[in-house]
């Protein structure tokens, strides 16, 4: 944990892509951005235009894209960025439908910026619109960090975009930019944070570590909001373990999937949390695409990951871990609010009166996500307990 940092909480587009446009306008250094999904679209390009801006000022502008997530940005945005000295770079650009190999199921799955080495932005949100239809905002967070955390996340992005680079063989490029020495860290506030990646190398259970170690010291609530929710085997015994210390324990996952393989396989899983006592909460007023957990009111983690087995065992991911009260409190208030003005509760009375087809969907679900995973050569050894389903 580095001490004495600022940090604050972005709730969805509407908070974070102004501020990042904001950043960008006053790097005068260097921009490193990553993005899982950069669309062309109008927040898309508002955000293309800012980071054009600081390339012809002469910042050293580094924009990281996932092949996958943004296969279709248009080569004539891209072509348009590096016109204007912004270094754009594709991780892992081929991609293929017919294969299941871990080259194509890892992905950069980061969603973080660094400005000048003295500003990030950390969270869960893609650059990309967050309205869908007439429903609300896509529901989600970031982080704004100001020092002196932000030294962890630039050499972490740093030594990603280096790696990248290397692996294509491509010669350094020299930019008009000339090179500044960091700035000694300042004091900007009086917050504890850590920045936790998980990666396929030194750093693979980091993310997952932190989660366990907070529900295992709970003694009061635990509330996760999370995306794609899959856990393995030991996550969801430390939940249930937390249940039985007569520890809350709340989940807020989507009620409107958008990826509807994971969406019915995690809920192969709810009639063994409801069991155990655990709270379920489905989010209905629009889709929830938040990665974000609050533990007694001091320890909350904001983020890339979710708790499936393609962010916990194959993707690239960032999260900030904050201890600081009031911090949580306020994601709190936001989480509560969520629960109560757009979420729906499942009872174990709804639940086991649910069509069999559904079960029968849910099962299959979990099945084939397994089958994935598997021929990835990551199969956790783990399977739903007889009451999963029910």
């Amino acid at each position: 944990m580095y001490s004495n940092n600022q940090i604050t909480l972005l709730h969805n587009g509407k908070e974070y892509f102004p501020a990042l446009e904001t950043a960008f306008d006053h790097a005068n250094q260097e921009i490193y951005l990553e993005s899982y999904i950069f669309e062309n679209d109008c927040t898309g390009r508002r955000i293309a235009e800012a980071l054009r801006r600081a390339a012809l000022r002469g910042v050293k502008t580094c924009l990281l894209i996932d092949g996958f997530g943004s296969q279709d940005l248009p080569k004539s945005m891209i072509d348009y960025l590096e016109e204007g000295g912004v270094l754009v770079l594709k991780f892992r650009p081929r991609i293929s439908p017919w294969t299941l190999k871990r080259q194509r199921l890892r992905r950069l799955h980061r969603k973080l910026a660094v400005i000048d080495r003295n500003l990030a932005f950390v969270g869960g949100i893609n650059i990309i619109d967050d309205m869908t239809g007439p429903d609300p905002p896509r529901y989600d967070y970031a982080v704004r960090v100001e020092e002196p955390l932000v030294k962890v996340i630039h050499a972490s992005a740093r030594r990603l975009w280096s790696r990248i680079t290397w692996s294509r063989r491509l010669s350094l490029v020299t930019h008009r930019a000339k090179a500044h020495p960091a700035a000694p860290p300042q004091v900007a506030g009086n917050m504890r944070g850590s920045f936790l990646i998980r990666d396929n190398f030194h750093h693979r259970r980091d993310i997952e570590n932190a989660y366990l170690e907070a529900i295992g010291q709970a003694k009061r609530e635990i509330i996760l909001a999370n995306a794609y929710f899959l856990p393995g085997l030991n996550f969801r015994h430390a939940l249930m373990a937390a249940a039985r210390r007569d520890v809350r324990v709340v989940l807020l996952l989507q009620g409107k999937g958008d990826h509807r393989l994971l969406h019915y396989a995690s809920r192969a899983l709810f009639g063994t949390f409801l069991d155990a006592g655990i709270e379920i909460y489905e989010y209905h007023q629009s889709f929830l695409h938040a990665k974000v957990a609050v533990i007694d009111t001091s320890w909350a983690t904001v983020g890339s990951s979710n708790l499936d087995p393609f962010s916990l065992l194959l993707a690239l991911e960032a999260n900030v871990v904050i201890d600081d009260p009031a911090f949580s409190a306020t994601l709190k208030a936001s989480l509560s609010e969520a629960i109560t003005m757009g979420a729906r509760q499942i009872s174990e009375e709804t639940w086991r009166s649910q069509h069999i087809l559904l079960r029968l969907a849910s099962w299959l679900s979990y099945g084939l996500i397994r089958f994935i995973v598997g021929i990835a050569g990551y199969l956790p050894q783990d399977r739903p307990s007889r009451n999963v389903g029910h």
